[in-house]
């Protein structure tokens, strides 16, 4: 596809590609899911479905093990 193509595809609103996709993924709310927090035992929601042992942290101990730049 040429370049001018695809100017032309996407001032017309056409939607292809990867932004679109992407956009279309990053929109809408998500779904949360309760968990206990691995080190502190508080009960936290997190935005992915925890699996068993694998350790879970809630937002506060997660900033914690982040690495400081």
């Amino acid at each position: 596809m040429r370049r001018d193509n695809r100017r032309s595809d996407r001032d017309s609103g056409e939607k292809s590609g990867f932004r679109s996709n992407f956009r279309e993924f990053g929109s809408g709310p998500r779904e949360m899911h309760k968990a206990t927090c691995s080190e502190c035992g508080n009960e936290c929601e997190v935005p992915f479905k925890p699996t068993q042992g694998k350790p879970v942290y809630c937002r506060t101990c997660f900033a914690k093990r982040r690495p400081q730049f």
